[in-house]
């Protein structure tokens, strides 16, 4: 039954570090000889391969590291090429379009507006493609100006900014006062 324990830990070991585990590491987390941790490993991974498990443990020099069954890769494959479903929160909304009505815009006038940081959800929209980098104000600091993307327009069907839909006359006209003040400043 210790064996077991010592067996599922190296397993979690490989399985959480991703990378490849030197034998000496793996030895020294259990508290065991270096003899006894390999036996341990290549007997995990008999079982692996013994019980057509889709992962193996793969030895690479003196370290050891859990992957997948060559078996199995056309299916990794397969669910690697599907596209990725990007969940836009409230708050992503909210960013995206300030974006949209005053591109170019910098992340202090988003902040300014939103009346809070910005910088996780310009950085989720620029890893979804929704937004990115036009380039630099010139300006003090010279602070990155972020727009919307293509992807941004086919992801809510239309072909051109002048598609989206009119802002509330009395916001627009907030807004409007807003960058005149700046300006003044």
């Amino acid at each position: 039954m210790e064996e077991q324990k010592y067996k599922m830990a190296i397993e979690s070991i490989l399985f959480t570090m991703g990378n490849s585990v030197e034998l000496e590491k793996i030895a020294a987390a259990l508290e065991l000889e270096t003899d006894k941790t390999k036996r341990l490993i290549e007997e995990l991974a008999a079982e692996y391969e013994q019980a057509g498990r889709g992962m193996r443990i793969l030895e690479l020099g003196q370290s050891y590291q859990m992957c997948t069954a060559r078996d199995t890769y056309e299916y990794l494959i397969r669910i690697a090429k599907q596209p990725k479903k990007h969940v836009l929160t409230d708050v992503l909304l909210e960013t995206l379009s300030i974006i949209a009505y005053k591109q170019p815009v910098t992340k202090a006038e988003i902040e300014k507006i939103r009346g809070v940081s910005c910088e996780h959800a310009v950085s989720k929209l620029v890893e979804y493609n929704l937004a990115s980098e036009l380039g630099r104000m010139d300006a003090p600091g010279r602070p990155m100006l972020f727009g919307t993307t293509e992807e941004f327009l086919r992801s809510f069907g239309i072909q051109s900014l002048e598609e989206l839909p009119e802002m509330n006359p009395l916001q627009l006209e907030e807004i409007r006062r807003e960058a005149e003040e700046e300006i003044r400043i």
